[in-house]
């Protein structure tokens, strides 16, 4: 930075990890702590937020089911499931909340909501009548029952950070299975369960939610939220621009950085990083990205004006050891070429 220069910071999430904290502080609410299970089931508290005047609760699901949370490959997905966002929604309504804005990046999870809608009151049932209690068990679902009490909240505004559908080649299990876990030879098996989940709720419930834009987001979480909790789907970046102002923002900058830990397919599937690219570019400001990867997807597309990436100048165990070392690198270099 030259000495005139003036730096503005604006920590920004879409709908991942850190949306509970950011948004709870734009709205003012004020920090709660609830008990619940993580996606493995271990006992654990999940932080939320609350603004009492409008009675909203702000849940960020990655602190109950966040993959974070987890020991790096310690669990199988198959072993997963988001029973604990659900324990962590009831524990909300009881506290008095009858508005829910949820973040559900940065999960554990590609259950399709199961976990919740069980910890929900919804119960699943094979051919023979038999309760169904893993996600794994969905390829034999036959028939849901509803909870008797099904209005948890008034309203329920999901932010997503993809547009994905539920299933097929960009759906949940495809696209952000590896993320978590799965290994190409899981899909036949996740993608059957998810399919009979969509084929029943569609029979039952009268409505196709796959098809919806950001239903395969968080491992089918969107499609799980639209089915059991009647909720509505909304990009993260949108939600978190209205709040933090982020347009005027950029109306008093004259170059962007803005980064993540990978900018690959998936950040220009709707993620906030990619959002911020396009929304600089609608009005020619410059946008630069970092991360510790970049794909060549990204390399070669216009969306930001230019693009670095850690690994090319260091060991991804490097980079990921220290980051921040990396970082101020990286930045140099890219000030010097950049002018």
């Amino acid at each position: 930075m030259r000495p005139e220069d003036k730096l503005q910071l604006l920590p920004m999430s879409d709908g991942g990890d850190g949306f509970g904290e950011l948004t709870g502080g734009l709205l003012r609410a004020r920090p709660r702590d609830a008990k619940t299970v993580d996606a493995a089931h271990r006992p654990c508290k999940a932080r939320w937020w609350y603004e009492p005047a409008t009675k909203t609760a702000i849940v960020d699901s990655s602190h109950a089911i966040g993959l974070a949370m987890l020991p790096p490959g310690g669990f199988h997905p198959f072993k997963l499931d988001t029973l604990g966002l659900g324990l962590l929604l009831r524990s909300t309504a009881k506290r008095g909340a009858k508005k829910c804005l949820v973040g559900i990046g940065g999960s554990a999870t590609n259950d399709g909501g199961f976990g919740m809608a069980r910890a929900l009151g919804w119960s699943f049932f094979d051919g023979k009548g038999k309760s169904i209690e893993q996600w794994t068990q969905l390829h034999s679902l036959k028939h849901l029952r509803s909870p008797a009490k099904n209005d948890l909240f008034k309203e329920v505004i999901v932010a997503v950070d993809v547009a994905n559908r539920l299933l097929g080649p960009r759906g949940a299990a495809r696209v952000y299975g590896p993320q978590k876990g799965l290994r190409p030879a899981d899909f036949e098996r996740a993608e059957s369960c998810l399919h009979q989940l969509k084929q029943v709720v569609k029979r039952e419930l009268g409505r196709d939610f796959s098809r919806t834009p950001g239903a395969g987001a968080a491992g089918g979480l969107g499609f799980g939220f639209l089915a059991f909790l009647g909720a509505r789907l909304e990009p993260g970046f949108e939600l978190f621009a209205k709040h933090a102002g982020v347009d005027a923002h950029l109306r008093s900058a004259d170059v962007v950085i803005t980064g993540e830990g990978a900018l690959d397919k998936s950040t220009l599937m709707g993620k906030g990083v990619g959002k911020v690219a396009r929304r600089c570019r609608q009005v020619d400001i410059p946008c630069i990205g970092m991360a510790g990867i970049v794909s060549r997807e990204v390399a070669s597309t216009k969306t930001f004006q230019g693009t670095y990436a850690l690994v090319n100048f260091t060991t991804i165990n490097e980079a990921k050891a220290k980051p921040a070392f990396w970082l101020e690198r990286v930045a140099a270099v890219a000030a010097v070429e950049l002018g």
